[in-house]
């Protein structure tokens, strides 16, 4: 049932708990040590009395004198009773009441009972009689005296005194229970304000924040963690409007070429030659489809996390060695000289490594200018093994080379293809590769030279 209330109302309920708590525990405190307090004050008084009615048998000889002085002490003390008796003679005692057996001795607690309306306290005591005394001196037998007081007058207090402890914290429970509230909704008030804040944010308005500086130190590591939060999710969002913008124009072309052929094509008749070369095309145009929808589902993996298919000891300098022979025609196309120099051991899925690197060989080939040169550097530290390629060519904006690895991004937005008809997401593969293998890539471009550089780690984990 506590767990559906409200924080408010949570905090209320224990803020009165707690405070009921400390104030019935405090009144129940008063309470017993004012009746322990009267408990000592008639015990004082008791024994004050059983002093004086010692010194009264002492100086009386005898049984009509004693009876005399204790009849005036009884009158003196209103709400006083005595009891003295010499073995089975009763020698003083107040007609009409009864002492209970078994009553407390001198010196320590007194004892209570009820008798009719009163409520009485009583001691009792040994009480020598005086020796020049032979009527109450006979045998030399003490006297036993059964003294008590009425305690009417305290219990009357203890009753006012209870109902003003109970009537005072009930209202402090009360006063505990509001000033909680108040100060429980008072306290959580920024929280209404950040849920306010949150209820703003719509897919076309992320830019809300939570406010930070005007709330207590409580809820600012809050309101600065859902601040990071948005902030994450407006640049995610404005990524995928951007990625959902280019793939919309990547897409375009190749069904719009497609489209375009085939509405020509139908529009007479034509000799197979024609068809199969329209068809060729077509094919063409439908492999650019195929590996871009390839790699988009290949991102889209990696975006989950992904594991590595096949683990192995890769050399770096043989994997590019290969490639070189790959792109071989491309390179003596445009004249371009390949080099590698280096090399390094890692740990990694073999085929995915040889995608990365040839991301970036194609990439260095396909910027150089003709007579160029492409050189392909491996290093290894204790610390981690690189592979950077470097080719020439025009230099990239220092604010653009950030962006080299988002998806569909290109340099000169004119270009809708480049020349080897890529897809825009060789580079994002290559960053999504390293990732997978928890190294990362990176781009550096100065002085007409620009290098793109593998790093994996020297320790690769297991």
């Amino acid at each position: 049932m506590l767990l559906r209330l409200s924080l408010t109302a949570r905090l209320t309920v224990f803020y009165a708990l707690v405070s009921a708590a400390v104030v019935v525990g405090m009144a129940t405190l008063v309470a017993l040590a004012t009746a322990q307090h009267f408990v000592e004050i008639d015990r004082d008084y008791l024994q004050d009395k059983i002093g004086l009615v010692q010194k009264i048998v002492s100086e009386s000889p005898t049984s009509d004198q004693l009876s005399s002085r204790l009849d005036e002490l009884l009158v003196s003390h209103h709400g006083l009773f005595i009891a003295l008796r010499q073995g089975d003679r009763v020698v003083h005692g107040t007609k009409g009441l009864e002492f209970p057996s078994g009553l407390a001795p001198e010196g320590s607690t007194p004892t209570d009972w009820t008798l009719g309306d009163q409520t009485l306290r009583g001691l009792s005591a040994r009480i020598d009689p005086p020796p020049t005394s032979t009527e109450l001196g006979t045998g030399g037998a003490p006297m036993q005296l059964l003294i008590a007081l009425d305690t009417g007058h305290h219990v009357h207090f203890m009753q006012v005194l209870s109902q003003t402890l109970a009537l005072y914290s009930l209202g402090g429970i009360l006063a505990s229970g509001l000033l909680g509230w108040w100060a429980a909704r008072g306290g959580l008030s920024p929280l209404r304000t950040m849920k306010e804040r949150a209820m703003t944010v719509t897919a076309q308005k992320l830019d809300q924040r939570m406010p930070v500086e005007s709330v207590p130190v409580e809820f600012a590591d809050l309101a600065d963690s859902l601040n990071t939060m948005l902030a994450r999710l407006q640049a995610d969002f404005a990524r995928l409007q951007e990625f959902s913008s280019d793939l919309a124009h990547e897409l375009r072309t190749p069904i719009n070429n497609l489209l375009t052929q085939t509405q020509v094509s139908l529009t007479q008749k034509r000799d197979a030659k024609d068809y199969r070369d329209i068809l060729a095309s077509n094919a063409e145009e439908f492999q650019r489809l195929a590996r871009m929808v390839s790699d988009m589902l290949f991102l889209a993996k990696t975006e989950h996390g992904i594991e590595l298919p096949n683990r192995e000891a890769i050399s770096l300098h043989q994997e590019a060695l290969d490639l070189f022979d790959f792109y071989d025609a491309v390179a003596d196309e445009k004249r371009i000289r390949l080099e590698i120099i280096g090399e390094a051991q890692v740990m990694g899925d073999r085929l995915m490594v040889r995608r990365a690197i040839g991301n970036l060989l194609s990439n260095a080939l396909r910027h150089s200018p003709a007579d160029a040169e492409v050189v392909v550097a491996v290093e290894e530290t204790p610390v981690e093994a690189t592979l950077c390629i470097t080719n020439s060519g025009s230099p990239i904006a220092p604010e653009v080379l950030p962006r080299l690895f988002d998806r569909f991004f290109r340099v000169d937005k004119s270009r809708s293809h480049p020349e080897s008809d890529g897809t825009g997401l060789g580079l994002s593969i290559t960053q999504a590769i390293m990732t997978a293998h928890g190294g990362s890539v990176s781009v550096t471009s100065t002085q007409g030279k620009t290098t793109f550089c593998l790093s994996f780690r020297s320790t690769p984990e297991t």
